[in-house]
């Protein structure tokens, strides 16, 4: 699909939900996810607290579904996680008929009734414009963690960024101090891939992230877990 034809396609679709009196939120609109074909992506949905008891669902303009939270089928699951304000979509073995619009929706019992939190554009590819090793990992407190995130050679010279869904916070080449304690430091080799690194890990940092290059980005979910009393822990190898 070419970007005018996935312009197009985006602002027809925002128009249909505003004629349904949608309220749309616009945090990572515009925003590509890339997945290798046959591969499967977890995309958190954040809200905001007051709406931890509301029914939630995933759109899909792929089939015209909703599927709502809590639902688990072959290819799909769908959980809230009201003590975290966030519900996660799980989607496996993902085909090129998978490519489209997606959206995380809350149903407010406001006006307007229903609430966009989420809008994910998906493109599932042979080789993904930006992917990672892994979707999740783990450290200890006051420890670290690297994350290594590849780009296609189309986006050699498009910004790079490590970001964090839940504040739409990002940090880009060179080093940003987070706290007096902790920090974060990317570092692009310029040979299609560029690697994150998160000194003096804070409990409260666990959560999800993003590798973004230019407008396409990979998600990846960081734990961060009690530190046990005289343990020296960095890049998840720990010694007493």
């Amino acid at each position: 699909m070419t970007a005018y034809a996935k312009k197009n396609t985006l602002y027809i679709s925002i128009g249909f939900w505003l004629i349904l009196g949608v309220e749309c939120y616009s945090g990572w609109s515009n925003r590509t996810l890339t997945i290798q074909t046959g591969g499967s992506v977890t995309i958190p949905c954040h809200y905001d607290e007051k709406y931890s008891q509301q029914k939630k669902y995933w759109f899909s303009e792929f089939d015209q579904s909703n599927t709502y939270t809590n639902t688990t089928q072959k290819n799909l699951s769908v959980i809230d996680h009201p003590d975290q304000s966030l519900f996660t979509v799980t989607m496996r073995n993902l085909q090129n008929k998978h490519t489209g619009l997606y959206y995380c929706v809350v149903k407010t019992r406001e006006q307007p009734p229903k609430n966009i939190i989420n809008e994910t554009y998906l493109k599932i590819q042979s080789a993904p414009d930006v992917s990672v090793v892994s979707s999740g990992v783990s450290g200890h407190e006051g420890g670290d963690i690297s994350v290594q995130c590849f780009y296609s050679s189309g986006y050699k010279n498009k910004l790079k960024e490590w970001c964090r869904y839940e504040d739409q916070s990002c940090y880009t080449v060179g080093r940003t101090n987070t706290s007096q304690n902790s920090s974060v430091q990317i570092s692009d080799d310029g040979r299609r891939s560029f690697t994150v690194l998160m000194t003096g890990l804070r409990l409260t940092d666990s959560g999800w992230y993003f590798c973004s290059v230019g407008e396409v980005l990979n998600p990846v979910h960081l734990t961060v877990t009690e530190a046990e009393q005289g343990t020296n822990c960095k890049y998840l190898i720990c010694s007493l």
